[in-house]
């Protein structure tokens, strides 16, 4: 989005013509009924090809795309100028030669940074406490010559011998699997194409799972790869026959176990991986059935047992709970309720430790993390003080430590990295987002703010504003909202939001119906035969910040995006 005041909006007549797409007539019958769509040429019939190779696609559909385009560019050039300035203002905000957090596992510390002018990041790792850096792959060396370049995932091996990594160089999102060798810095010759990107290491690191995607770009099969085997002689380990179903894979941080998960609308299920002998079979531990989501971590030796820990909705926990169950035998009928569920209080996420289970909550659109100790079943809340934040766990690689790593923003704070001692209940700040041309939180002030809609709920809203922008009604406000698929919108905090800001604009989030700010009945009732409350919600936000003088009417800009647009 452009900022524009009324002396920048004299475009004149553009250089290059608005293109007109042609009517061809496309017809297709649906459930014996004839739909014909005047455009339906322009949605190529070899798309999945052109996703793997774009310059396959028709040459009358690029022709089209590329008028749409200079037409777009003749349009704006008149803003060039203005354009610029932004670019450089935004980019005045952006640390060029970052460095992420390193994250400690065994001997090594791992992270990445990038170098001033780069495009791509560099995965580096260094002997833990050390400062002696090792390159593993370098983005802006691998995508030299190419048009395009994306990296997909980099997983080391147990033994840190080994690090399966994954690129794109087409735009298609079909990733190739390599296995670097970080001995000699060489890749071995495996090579895995049409992946999603992420590969899970058996504990011996003589081979790894991962995901095919299919013709569709559909992740339905689950694939071992043996190393110094070719990518045909792969053993296909599970295929799911539902093309509704996405299919993930992931490996809990205790060890030597992995998981697939198979996520459809109204359902999940879960497999679990042996990955100390990952020849044996998947085993179903999870099954799908009616609307039940569950997800699980491993603990090896809860109270002696080797222990599933599971968050899941089942039993009408809308809101989630915490369950165990033995992995032998992890049926219901052997669940044993850790955390209870609480109406309101919905349970985002969570992370299994030896001696601690940490939980993300969300109530009334504020998260929040709950540590909970084992051994004793004695819990605590991180505290903090803003009205409006964004929070997230982010429980790093090892498994036996009393540390959790948090990060934290919000509207008006940069994103903090935190490392928490759970045991002394003590903070250290990692690192706080360096803005190069200069950020001063106390210029800006973040507000939560209730609406009441039309049925009587009510609406939170967060708020973004300069400390002395007047708020008596004359601010122009842009307010952002979704609705869909249960997304909840952080209050977090965003660089390029501070061009709207500086400029005298209120921003403002409207936490609608149909994400799950205040739980997942806050999603039920924006959805369906309620989805008329997304609107009406977003409605009452708008009559609310005007009533309360944060701006007037015809002063407020309505922004969405994807379904929630």
């Amino acid at each position: 989005m452009i900022l524009l005041n009324k002396d920048m909006l004299h475009f004149g007549k553009p250089s290059v013509a608005a293109p007109i797409a042609e009517r061809r007539p496309v017809s297709r019958v649906v459930h014996n009924t004839t739909l014909t769509d005047d455009y339906g040429w322009l949605r190529a019939d070899n798309w999945q090809a052109a996703l793997r190779d774009p310059s396959l696609l028709p040459a009358d559909i690029t022709a089209y795309l590329q008028a749409e385009n200079a037409h777009a560019g003749a349009l704006l050039e008149p803003l060039e100028p203005v354009i610029a300035d932004l670019v450089a203002e935004m980019r005045g905000r952006i640390k060029e030669d970052d460095t992420g957090v390193p994250v400690p596992d065994g001997p090594f510390d791992y992270y990445e940074r990038y170098r001033e002018g780069g495009q791509h990041p560099l995965i580096c790792r260094r002997p833990r406490g050390g400062d002696t850096e090792h390159v593993m792959l370098d983005g802006d060396a691998l995508s030299e010559g190419k048009a395009f370049f994306e990296f997909g995932g980099a997983q080391h091996s147990d033994d840190h011998r080994l690090v399966a990594w994954s690129f794109d160089d087409r735009g298609s999102e079909y990733y190739t699997l390599h296995v670097r060798d970080l001995t000699t810095g060489a890749d071995l010759a495996d090579r895995v194409p049409d992946t999603d990107g992420d590969a899970v290491w058996s504990t011996d690191g003589t081979s790894f799972f991962y995901i095919r995607l299919d013709e569709n770009h559909r992740p339905l099969s689950v694939y071992r790869h043996r190393l110094g085997t070719t990518a045909d002689q792969d053993e296909l380990v599970f295929q799911e026959p539902d093309t509704t179903v996405f299919v993930q894979i992931g490996r809990a941080k205790s060890g030597g176990l992995g998981f697939i998960t198979g996520s459809a609308n109204e359902t999940t299920w879960t497999r679990v991986l042996d990955l100390t002998n990952p020849e044996t079979p998947a085993r179903l531990v999870l099954p799908a059935g009616g609307e039940v989501k569950s997800n699980a971590d491993f603990h090896p030796s809860l109270n002696g047992v080797a222990t599933l820990l599971i968050r899941t909705n089942d039993d009408g926990a809308e809101d989630y709970k915490i369950v165990a169950a033995p992995l032998a035998t992890p049926d219901k009928a052997n669940w044993v309720e850790i955390v209870p569920h609480r109406s309101g209080v919905l349970i985002t996420s969570f992370a299994v430790f030896r001696d601690w289970i940490v939980r993300l909550e969300r109530e009334n659109a504020l998260p929040r993390i709950v540590v909970r100790e084992i051994a004793t079943g004695t819990e605590h809340i991180i505290a903090f003080d803003e009205q409006a934040y964004a929070l997230g766990i982010s429980d790093g690689a090892e498994f036996d430590t009393d540390t959790l790593r948090f990060v934290y923003s919000s509207m008006t704070t940069p994103t903090e990295t935190w490392d928490y001692d759970m045991r002394q209940r003590t903070r250290i700040l990692r690192k706080r987002q360096e803005v190069p041309s200069g950020h001063n939180p106390s210029a800006y002030v973040t507000r939560r703010l209730f609406a009441t809609a039309a049925d009587g709920e009510t609406v939170p809203i967060s708020l973004l504003a300069r400390a002395d922008t007047p708020l008596d009604g004359s601010a122009p406000l842009l307010l952002y909202g979704y609705g869909s698929y249960g997304s909840s919108m952080p209050a977090s905090f965003s660089t390029g939001r501070l061009s709207f800001v500086d400029r005298g604009f209120v921003f403002a989030i409207a936490h609608i119906r149909g994400g799950m700010e205040k739980g997942y009945r806050w999603y039920r009732q924006g959805k369906r035969e309620h989805k008329t409350n997304t609107f009406t919600d977003f409605i009452a936000c708008a009559e609310h910040l005007i009533a309360k003088g944060y701006t007037k009417a015809g002063k407020i800009v309505a922004r969405g995006g994807s379904a929630g647009g």
